[in-house]
């Protein structure tokens, strides 16, 4: 392994770091020296020291000498909110913070000042190599999520190449060939080189919860801990782009994923001064989205904007990983919190939709944009009766996030971008978004975000198919991951860890609470064993599958007596790091 290592400076401050001599101040350049040390274990390939420079690294460890305490604390805190529902304290809107809600005059900055983040009718989704990011850019969307979470498997290589990719492509010169057995190498090029002319760029980083092992951070006081993958993703990316971006009429613009409440929001709106004060950059230039996608966060959308005010540009309805943190808060409360098949949870079941109709209502109330989620389904351009099927489902759903007031919306496909389009342009015609449209109608309260039973109220139910289909598309999605591939087409369904995550998460709980199926088959940690055995024997063996750690780890993400929080963090340590896959 090669290693790089920041300088070590003497402390400059209070060894708390909260000194107030170490606040950074507005309009300085902020130029600070890092008191702690980033080391870079990983093999570093071709151009990862263009990445990996002396003068990024001291700014990813001024991040964590400022933040990483505080990230430990909340992640603390996460612990014992999930120990509260399980012993029966349900979520709910906090007292604490009723002044900000009650406060009609305060707003955030929304698209105000961000070029090409008026109009995001469109996004696409999708990871960040080389290939999937000019098939981005060249898309036709109006905004690419660039996505270094869900739909990214972590490797090393995965996330030092995707920062290339990005950089390259922020500077027009973005090129990748792909051989072709017995033919010619097929070249994928950028459609301009003019960032104006392409989707805005909205970059993921990967979420509070997980590290980034190839690098240790070591404090002043010489503890060694794994980097933040946060900080890492975040810091890597704004460094070398967020001038560049703003010189080229675009702005370094951010999902945020995963967050939990406010004091989370009030995090990254702290990296986000400390940052644009360190790199000279105005402060409000960054400006953020985030992704609702845990139950916690839907009873704080309004202190979330608030904590991210000056920074903020809207919220976006996560809804597959809301889906995984409902069962997941709710997986040893019994019967009554048990979901049915994942395929007949949809956006109308009644908790789902009190959920995205806060979003709008919360967003438009304060200026933001309110951004639909993802429809799993993608054609297949072999099987026109798939690819109809495919557009008729994206059509009513997006259908009924415009008229619901959504400002846009998210595909996974190219292919899929002028149906959802179409379904926005009926409603927005030539408005740019629909922020002015209040949605005062509206009233959510606990009880209707909390309404889990309302599916199976309706009439779903918990199948055997549903059952087979959680453990298949755990298993072959898990093996996809393992090989370095995090967004996987699996039975004409665009799957990625969240997806996976639902589909873990429904076994483990389909099990803790004795559920049986419609036919009143019970569901025992030895019938899915069973069906995981037949799976896996199905499955074709190719050189270099990780079938067989995959069905490992499904074991222990779904039948395990403990649950994991995320079926990512286990895999990640054990299967990825150091890996063959996790070399460049």
């Amino acid at each position: 392994m090669t290693a790089l290592t920041t300088t070590t400076s003497p402390p400059t401050s209070d060894p708390s770091g909260t000194s107030p001599d170490d606040e950074p101040r507005p309009g300085s350049p902020g130029r600070r020296a890092p008191s702690g040390t980033l080391r870079v274990t990983g093999t570093l390939g071709e151009r990862y020291r263009e990445i990996l420079t002396p003068e990024a690294l001291d700014f990813v460890t001024l991040l964590h000498d400022r933040f990483v305490a505080r990230r430990h604390e909340l992640l603390m805190d996460r612990q014992q909110r999930r120990q509260d529902v399980a012993d029966g304290i349900d979520p709910d809107f906090r007292a604490s913070t009723r002044p900000v809600r009650d406060d009609p005059t305060w707003r955030v900055a929304g698209s105000t000042g961000a070029p090409g983040l008026d109009d995001r009718r469109v996004e696409i989704t999708g990871p960040t190599d080389p290939k999937m990011t000019i098939n981005a850019l060249n898309s036709g969307a109006k905004v690419w999520l660039a996505d270094a979470e869900d739909a990214s498997s972590p490797t090393w290589r995965n996330v030092i190449e995707g920062q290339l990719a990005l950089h390259d492509a922020i500077r027009g010169t973005l090129t990748h060939t792909v051989d072709v057995p017995g033919g010619e190498p097929k070249e994928y090029r950028l459609r301009s080189t003019t960032l104006t002319d392409l989707p805005t760029i909205v970059f993921r980083p990967r979420g509070w919860h997980l590290i980034e092992k190839h690098m240790r951070y070591v404090d002043r006081a010489g503890v060694s801990v794994s980097a933040s993958a946060s900080l890492v993703d975040f810091g890597l990316y704004l460094f070398h782009n967020g001038r560049e971006l703003v010189e080229r009429g675009r702005g370094p613009y951010f999902y945020l994923p995963k967050l939990e409440g406010y004091r989370e929001a009030r995090l990254w709106n702290d990296v986000f001064v400390l940052a644009q004060d360190y790199l000279g950059l105005p402060q409000g230039t960054i400006r953020a989205t985030v992704l609702i996608e845990t139950l916690p966060a839907a009873f704080e959308m309004e202190e979330i904007l608030y904590e991210l005010r000056d920074h903020c540009a809207g919220l976006n309805a996560g809804r597959w990983d809301y889906l995984f943190s409902v069962i997941k808060a709710f997986r040893t409360r019994g019967d009554s919190y048990v979901l049915p098949d994942r395929a007949q949870v949809t956006m109308t079941a009644p908790f789902m939709r009190a959920y995205t109709e806060l979003l709008v209502a919360t967003c438009h109330r304060r200026g933001a944009h309110a951004i639909g989620g993802m429809s799993a389904f993608i054609p297949d351009r072999r099987r026109p009766d798939v690819t109809e099927r495919a557009f008729e489902q994206v059509r009513a759903d997006k259908r009924r996030e415009a008229t619901d007031g959504f400002d846009g919306t998210w595909v996974a496909h190219p292919d899929l971008i002028e149906v959802a389009r179409g379904e926005f342009d009926a409603v927005l015609g030539d408005r740019p978004h629909q922020v002015s449209r209040r949605r005062d109608d509206v009233t959510v309260g606990q009880h209707e975000l909390l309404d889990i039973g309302s599916a199976r109220r309706a009439g779903a139910t918990v199948t055997a198919a549903g059952l087979r289909s959680n453990v298949s598309v755990g298993v072959r999605y898990l093996e996809s991951w393992l090989r370095g591939v995090g967004a996987a087409a699996i039975d004409h369904l665009m799957e990625d860890a969240a997806t996976a995550e639902i589909s873990r998460s429904q076994v483990w709980q389909w099990i803790a609470s004795g559920t049986r199926t419609e036919n009143g088959v019970p569901i025992t940690r030895e019938r899915v064993e069973a069906l995981l055995a037949e799976i896996v024997d199905d499955l074709p063996r190719t050189p270099g599958n990780r079938i067989d750690d995959a069905a490992n780890v499904f074991r222990a993400v779904a039948l395990a007596e403990d649950f994991p929080t995320f079926l990512t963090i286990g895999a990640y340590s054990q299967f990825l790091v150091g890996s063959e896959v996790d070399q460049p």
